[in-house]
């Protein structure tokens, strides 16, 4: 598995090459579009290229991390993978693909790639805990861990629905039922309220398990422009699915210990909106709320409310752990120009809230790019804050009401006299 010097040395070059150009983002109506008049070498031609710029972007800012995170056993298998695939890829660079064998082994090839990655999440999420457990990280390495992640991770997602579209359309790996009219993973009729069945049924099971008990669900439909209609939508299920039931698991660890001496837990509520740009899903728990101090840190992949799962349970799938399932659900959210988002009351309960585009044709991937300034991201900068802030000079904000002397003084320098 190991590359020589030689192969490494021709993987920068190539890597330097690919990392000029910029992904192609591509819209849900383009994938819909492209699979219903599915050509197999037209694929085969786009990929061929599209690929290796996608992986070249990201390993170039692999690179960048600190140096202390990329020596960790299991970053380091990480890169090791990109760099195997990305030079698996590159054999089919000048082929055109016009030949049946040539198009079996690229599809084979990706399946390869996709099985190599599949763990890809948690390899880097133990490198991460490595990196806690062995050093002490300061605040501007956890910047720079979190804005390579989110990166990363939105890197991966396009890179799968990439090889999943193309292998689910040419390597004969559809499977269920022959019914379902979709295209690639796409469903161009998505029910939405089916998904938030499936996703909260699953949810449901393993909260039982842990609890014994879960919260029942209610589900509203509001769909203005064809009333009494189900709420469909073109989407990809499987990453509708992800974000609900990541909600779901939360909502309902919340619920169940917030109201663990009661012998009825209230209710998750599911509301559900067809507007004109965006259709709204709402999750609505009476779970306790969260702080408002740490709302922005839910989505921080070095934070978990949870203990972290033993290694043991690695092929088991917890309640909750690493921290990593909110943040990663953002980006699938992202991923089409949607968004989720939370609201909080504290004391009471959460509304969490997933955006999806309306239309098709204005999905478009979201996805990183390596310049220069996605460079600076990853150099040492102290900070300096241009508001007024309780922990600045050393002041507390409580000592510095209108009657402090203080108060209405001119502004000076950092130097408080």
């Amino acid at each position: 598995m190991r590359l020589t010097f030689v192969r490494l040395n021709k993987l920068s070059k190539m890597l330097d090459f690919y990392s000029q150009f910029n992904p192609s983002p591509l819209s849900i109506k383009q994938f819909i579009d492209f699979g219903l008049s599915a050509c197999e070498q037209k694929s085969f031609l786009f990929l061929r290229k599209e690929l290796p710029v996608r992986l070249a972007n990201i390993m170039k800012e692999i690179h960048l991390l600190p140096d202390n995170l990329l020596r960790m056993p299991s970053v380091a298998l990480v890169n090791q993978w990109y760099a195997l695939s990305f030079t698996e890829i590159l054999e089919f660079e000048k082929t055109d693909g016009n030949d049946s064998i040539t198009l079996d082994k690229f599809c084979k090839a990706l399946v390869k790639i996709r099985n190599r990655h599949s763990d890809v999440v948690q390899t880097m999420a133990q490198g991460v805990l490595e990196l806690k457990e062995s050093h002490d990280v300061d605040s501007q390495t956890e910047n720079s861990i979190q804005y390579f992640l989110d990166r990363f991770y939105m890197s991966r997602i396009s890179i799968r629905m990439l090889i999943n579209q193309h292998t689910l359309l040419f390597g004969n790996e559809l499977t269920g039922d022959p019914t379902l009219r979709h295209i690639g993973c796409i469903d161009p009729q998505c029910d939405v309220v089916s998904v938030v069945k499936d996703a909260y049924e699953n949810a449901r099971f393993l909260c039982d398990q842990y609890y014994l008990s879960s919260p029942e669900i209610i589900i509203n439909e509001h769909n203005p422009s064809e009333q009494g209609l189900p709420i469909r939508t073109v989407y990809v299920p499987s990453h509708l699915y992800h974000m609900l039931f990541e909600l779901f698991k939360n909502a309902m660890r919340a619920v169940v210990e917030h109201h663990c001496d009661d012998d009825n837990v209230p209710p998750i509520e599911v509301t559900i909106v067809s507007g004109r740009e965006d259709i709204c899903i709402k999750l609505s728990d009476r779970g306790g709320g969260i702080p408002r101090s740490l709302t922005d840190q839910l989505f921080k992949y070095m934070y978990s409310t949870a203990p972290q799962p033993s290694k043991s349970d690695a092929h088991t799938v917890p309640l909750a752990g690493y921290g990593y399932g909110l943040p990663i659900s953002r980006l699938y959210a992202r991923y089409f120009h949607g968004d989720l988002m939370l609201l909080s009351c504290d004391g009471f309960g959460t509304d969490a809230i997933i955006y999806l585009k309306a239309l098709s044709n204005d999905a478009h991937e979201l996805l990183p790019v390596f310049n220069k300034t996605s460079s600076r991201h990853y150099r040492a900068t102290i900070p300096t804050g241009d508001w007024s802030s309780c922990q600045s000079n050393g002041l507390n904000v409580r000592q510095m009401g209108p009657y402090s002397p203080n108060f209405l003084k001119p502004h000076q320098s950092n130097q408080m006299s």
